[in-house]
C-alpha cells in the first residue's frame, strides 16, 4: 500500500464544488472514478481544500491509497487520459503513509477577481465577477491591512456551527488592477472559514465604491457579526492558486493584535516533544478559546508535553507587591506558591485538555563576598568553549537538560546569536575530561553576574561539584568587581534548588505558575 499525493487544477463551472454530492457532479466524484478505472481498484480521494460550487482551483491537493504498482509520478499522465479537459493532474509523488493534506501546516492562498468596467467581456465572464462602478483600489488596500494578522474573522463567514473555532490567521492580503481592468484581491492564510475569501472580497467591494470607508472595516471585524460585513460575492470570480506546506516546524510563533498577545515555542517539539505557550496578555473573553486553540495545535504538530503560563495575573500581582522604591519585595511571594496563576488553575479543562500544576521559577540571588582561596574548589576547571567544540558542547547541554522543562535547546546558530548578545559559554572539566557545562552573562550595569545553566554529568554529581562551580562563579564575580550573583531554578527541581540554598542563595522572587497539559492528545506520564 502506498499513498499518492495530486495537485489538482480544474475550472469549476460545471461541477457542484469538490466534495460528494448527491444532486450533482463533483470534483471528487469524477478523480474517484478515474482512478478507480486506472488503477483497477477502488479508489477514494481526500481533498485538502474542499472548494464551493463554482469555485476554481490551480493548486489544490488531494491524496489517495492504492495497491497498484505504477510508479507514484506516473499516475499524473496516465489519469489525465482519462479526466474531462476541465480537471488535469499538475503532478502526483508518494508521500508518507500517515501524510493528510488537512492535517498538515499550509498557506493557503486564493484570488478574487472583479472585472471593473462599463461593459462586460465575454472572455472571462467564469472566471471574474463584474462591477460597473468605479473602484479605488488604493482604499481597498487600506481597508485590506486591518484584516492581516491573527484575527476572530467571525464576521466574514457563514458559520456552519455555533461551536466553530472562527480565529484565522492572514499572511498577506494584496488589491491590484491590471491593464485589462480586472481587479485581483490576493490572499495568503493558515486556513479560511466558509465563504470566508468571498465575503472579504464583497466587503473589499464596497470599500472600493464608496459604501464603506477603509476604517470601517475594523469595526466590522471588531463587531463578531456576520451581518455587518458585505456581501458574498458569487464563487465564479474566485480561484484556490496553490497550498504550501510547511517543510519544518517554525521554532517560534509570536501574535499580537488588540486582543491577545502570546509566543509559543516549538524549537523542542521534534526532539523532546515538549512546547511552551507563555500568554502575555490576553482579554478575558477570549482566553478559554485561545488556550484551547493552541494547546490543540502544539499537540497536533508533535507536542506530548504542553506547558502553559500566564504572564498577565502574575504581572499585576507582581507590581503591587513592589516597594515604594519600585524594587520586588523580599518578604512577599516566597511561599510555597506563587503569588498568582492568574487564570490558570489545576484540573481546568480545555477541550481535550487538562491542567496540572508544574513548576514555577525561582529568582535567586547572592551577594557577592570578599576573594577568599579557601573557595578555590580542589577538582572544579572551567574553561571557555573553543569555536571547534561548538557540536560537541551542544550534543552535551542537549543530552544533560533533555527532561528539564523550560530549559533551552541549542543548536549552532542559536548558540551564535546568543554569544552575539553577550553569553559566555564554558566548559567544566576534570583534568582534561569534559564533565559539564556552564553559561554565564554579566550585566554591569546592574553589577551582577548571571549563572544561566549548569550542567554536570550524572558519575560526577553528588560529589560536590555544583557548589565547586558556584565557588568558582562567585570569584570570577568578585575578580570582575560584580556585587550580585543570580540564577533562576524550577521549585520542581529540589535537588538543585537545595545545592544553591547551602551555596548562600536566596529566593527573592516566584515566577507565574507553569502547567502541563495533559488529554487525548498530549498525555503526560505522572
Amino acid at each position: 500500500m502506498k499513498r499518492v499525493k495530486l495537485v489538482v487544477a480544474y475550472d469549476g463551472t460545471n461541477y457542484h464544488g469538490w466534495q460528494l454530492q448527491p444532486n450533482g457532479l463533483s470534483i471528487e466524484a469524477v478523480l474517484n472514478e478515474a482512478l478507480s478505472s486506472l488503477l483497477r481498484e477502488p479508489v477514494a480521494v481526500i481533498g485538502a481544500s474542499r472548494t464551493d460550487s463554482g469555485v476554481h482551483a490551480l493548486g489544490n491537493v488531494a491524496v489517495f491509497d492504492t495497491e497498484n504498482r505504477m510508479p507514484a509520478e506516473k499516475i499524473s499522465f496516465a489519469l489525465n487520459q482519462r479526466l474531462p479537459e476541465d480537471i488535469r493532474i499538475q503532478s502526483s509523488q508518494e508521500v508518507p503513509g500517515d501524510w493528510h493534506p488537512r492535517k498538515q501546516n499550509c498557506v493557503k492562498t486564493y484570488e478574487y477577481k472583479i472585472l471593473n468596467r462599463k461593459v462586460e467581456m465575454p472572455t472571462v465572464r467564469l472566471y471574474t465577477y463584474f462591477c460597473y462602478f468605479p473602484m479605488d483600489v488604493e482604499k481597498m488596500q487600506r481597508a485590506a491591512s486591518y484584516l492581516v494578522g491573527e484575527h476572530d474573522f467571525k464576521s466574514f463567514c457563514t458559520v456552519r456551527t455555533q461551536a466553530e473555532d472562527t480565529v484565522r490567521t492572514i499572511y498577506d492580503l494584496t488589491v491590484t488592477k491590471s491593464q485589462e481592468d480586472v481587479v485581483t484581491i490576493r490572499i495568503s492564510g493558515s486556513g479560511f472559514l466558509y465563504n470566508m475569501v468571498r465575503i472579504i472580497a464583497g466587503t473589499l467591494l464596497r470599500v472600493g465604491t464608496g459604501l464603506y470607508s477603509p476604517e470601517h472595516v475594523e469595526e466590522i471585524l471588531d463587531a463578531l457579526d456576520r451581518q455587518a460585513a458585505g456581501p458574498t460575492l458569487p464563487a465564479k470570480g474566485l480561484t484556490l492558486l496553490k497550498l504550501d506546506y510547511e517543510k519544518e516546524l517554525r521554532p517560534e510563533i509570536t501574535v499580537q493584535n488588540k486582543n491577545w498577545d502570546y509566543l509559543l515555542v516549538q524549537r523542542e517539539i521534534p526532539e523532546k516533544k515538549k512546547a511552551y505557550l507563555i500568554i502575555r496578555r490576553c482579554m478575558d473573553s477570549c482566553f478559554s478559546q485561545l488556550l484551547t486553540r493552541m494547546l490543540h495545535q502544539a499537540a497536533r504538530n508533535g507536542a506530548r508535553w504542553i506547558y502553559v503560563v500566564d504572564m498577565e495575573g502574575w504581572m499585576q500581582e507582581n507590581a503591587e507587591n513592589r516597594g515604594s522604591e519600585g524594587r520586588p519585595s523580599k518578604e512577599r511571594g516566597c511561599g510555597r506558591r506563587s503569588p498568582s496563576s492568574g487564570r490558570l488553575a489545576e484540573g481546568q479543562r480545555y477541550g481535550y485538555y487538562q491542567l496540572r500544576r508544574s513548576h514555577c521559577y525561582l529568582e535567586m540571588e547572592k551577594i557577592v563576598e570578599a576573594n577568599d582561596s579557601k573557595k578555590a574548589g580542589k577538582d572544579v576547571r572551567i574553561r571557555k568553549l573553543e569555536e571547534s567544540e561548538t557540536e560537541d558542547w551542544i550534543s552535551f547541554y542537549n543530552e544533560a537538560f533533555f527532561d528539564v522543562p523550560g530549559s533551552a535547546t541549542y543548536d549552532p546558530g542559536m548558540l551564535q546569536k546568543e554569544a552575539g548578545e553577550g553569553r559566555r559559554f564554558y566548559w567544566i572539566c576534570a583534568g582534561e575530561a569534559l564533565t559539564g557545562t556552564l553559561i554565564l552573562i554579566s550585566n554591569r550595569e546592574k553589577g551582577s553576574l548571571t549563572i544561566d545553566g549548569i550542567s554536570i554529568k550524572k558519575e560526577y554529581q553528588n560529589k560536590g561539584w555544583g557548589t565547586q562551580v558556584l565557588q568558582w562563579a562567585e570569584r570570577y564575580a568578585a575578580s570582575e568587581g560584580l556585587r550580585k550573583l543570580s540564577l533562576m531554578v524550577a521549585d520542581s527541581n529540589e535537588k538543585a534548588k537545595h545545592v544553591y540554598e547551602q551555596a548562600g542563595f536566596q529566593t527573592v522572587r516566584r515566577r507565574p505558575d507553569f502547567f502541563c497539559a495533559e488529554g487525548c492528545y498530549a498525555a503526560v506520564p505522572r
